[in-house]
């Protein structure tokens, strides 16, 4: 197995690690344990594909497994998200019925013998999900230092009302990039779904 195949298995195998720390509230600063696991499963996304492409190393394999390790990611936090309140089912439900429906066409895909790569709707919508978890994250860790007296909010009530309005915002605009890409998605290889049997 290459390198880039590596990293997007390592990546997989973060996640539960990233998810145990982020819905366990006793452990004191987990958020910021959680924006770093989170951001380096997000770096080996970034760094597996400029190896595979620089030393030439692209496989189907990584072409398959390297955004299902992002929906996997993606999704797991989405879940914790939901878990602790952060967010509502409908955001991830959309999220996992857009997944699901790409990953159909690429199944039925590689039943004809083809792999399809992600196009660049799919990085964008990749990205978008990428910042608005760290960000939520990040804004999550603001909250928990106020409510640990580490750092001084006078007003933490207010502040948590204003970031949960950020939180809502983040995630319909990650909605909105993860549907248009779908939709893309699906009319860029609509002949396998004409010719599926």
């Amino acid at each position: 197995m290459n390198t880039p195949n590596k990293l997007t298995l390592l990546r997989i195998m973060i996640v539960p690690f990233f998810v145990a720390i982020l819905l366990l509230p006793q452990i004191q600063h987990h958020y910021i344990i959680a924006v770093l696991l989170f951001s380096i499963a997000s770096y080996t996304d970034h760094l597996d594909g400029k190896i595979a492409r620089k030393k030439n190393l692209i496989t189907d394999f990584g072409k398959f497994a390297d955004p299902l390790a992002d929906k996997i990611m993606v999704t797991a936090a989405l879940a914790c998200f939901v878990q602790i309140g952060i967010t509502n089912a409908i955001v991830l439900i959309l999220v996992l019925t857009r997944e699901f429906a790409v990953t159909s066409v690429r199944l039925v895909a590689v039943g004809k013998g083809k792999v399809i790569a992600a196009n660049y709707w799919g990085k964008a919508k990749t990205i978008s999900q990428i910042i608005s978890i760290l960000l939520v994250l990040v804004m999550q860790y603001v909250l928990e230092l106020g409510s640990m007296g580490c750092i001084s909010l006078e007003n933490i009530a207010g502040i948590t009302s204003i970031f949960y309005i950020i939180y809502d915002v983040l995630m319909w605009i990650m909605v909105a990039f993860t549907i248009i890409s779908g939709i893309f998605y699906i009319f860029d290889n609509r002949e396998f779904i004409k010719n599926a049997k």
